[in-house]
C-alpha cells in the first residue's frame, strides 16, 4: 500500500483493488499549504475543526466517518476510537475543542493508525482497543495535538513498526506549531531522510520502530 502526505494531518492511503482513504482534509485558508484537490472513496474526520474537517476538498467520497465505530468499506476495515474526553464526537472539551477520534485502517493485514489531534496519553484500554499498529501517523508539533515529548511517549506505548510525523511547523503552514527537529531529537535520531511517499508491504515492515519523514505533496 502507499501513504502520501498533503500537509498538516491530511494523508491519502491507497491500495490496489481497495477503497482509498483521505484523513483530515484541511481548509488551506486557515491552515496554509495549497488548496486540496483530492479524490477518495472514504474521508475520516478526527475532530470538528477547520484543519481537519474540510470534506468539500475531497471529491467522490461515498463515506464520511467522523466518530467512533467499526466500519468495513471497499475491503478496508476501519476502527474509530474516541479519545480526549469521550462522549459524542461533537462533544466540546473545556477549551472549546471537540473530542478526538483515532482511526485504525486495516488494509489486508497492514494496519495504519491516524492519531488525529490526540492531546494526551490514551488510557491503557484505549491503546489496547487499537490492536497491533504497523504504521502510526502521529502529531508531534503541539498546538491542538501532542508535543514532541508526549508523541515519543505514546510511540513507546503503541510500538508501531513505522512512525510518520505530522501536524508540525513547515514553510507552508500558517498555524503556529513546533518544528519537526524537536521530535527527531526526542526520538534520539539524527536528521532523517525525507521521501515523497511511503510504499509498504507486510514483508517489508522493520522489526524496530522506524521514523519515516514524508515531504508534503501538492494535490
Amino acid at each position: 500500500m502507499e501513504i502520501t502526505w498533503y500537509g498538516h494531518s491530511c494523508f491519502r492511503l491507497t491500495e490496489r483493488n481497495m477503497a482509498t482513504v483521505v484523513t483530515d482534509p484541511f481548509d488551506n485558508k486557515s491552515i496554509g499549504y495549497d488548496a486540496l484537490k483530492l479524490k477518495s472513496d472514504i474521508v475520516t474526520i478526527s475532530h470538528d475543526a477547520p484543519g481537519h474537517n474540510n470534506t468539500d476538498a475531497v471529491k467522490g467520497a461515498s463515506h464520511v466517518i467522523d466518530g467512533a465505530g467499526e466500519f468495513e468499506i471497499g475491503g478496508v476495515f476501519i476502527t474509530g476510537v474516541q479519545t480526549d474526553g469521550g462522549g459524542s464526537s461533537k462533544k466540546k472539551g473545556k477549551d472549546g475543542s471537540t473530542s478526538n477520534t483515532v482511526y485504525v485502517f486495516d488494509y489486508d493485514g497492514i494496519t495504519v493508525a491516524h492519531l488525529g489531534d490526540l492531546k494526551q496519553t490514551p488510557a491503557q484500554s484505549e491503546i489496547e482497543s487499537l490492536g497491533t499498529i504497523n504504521v502510526a501517523l502521529v502529531p508531534v508539533g503541539g498546538g491542538g495535538g501532542l508535543n514532541a515529548a508526549k508523541a515519543a511517549e505514546i510511540i513507546s506505548l503503541i510500538e508501531p513498526n513505522i512512525v510518520i510525523p505530522m501536524h508540525y511547523s513547515t514553510p507552508d503552514a500558517k498555524v503556529p506549531l513546533e518544528s519537526l527537529n524537536k521530535f527527531i531529537k526526542e526520538m534520539g535520531l539524527s536528521k532523517p531522510e525525507t521521501q515523497p511517499s511511503l510504499k509498504i508491504t507486510r514483508s517489508g515492515l522493520p522489526d524496530e520502530t522506524h521514523v519515516v519523514v514524508l515531504e508534503y505533496q501538492k494535490s
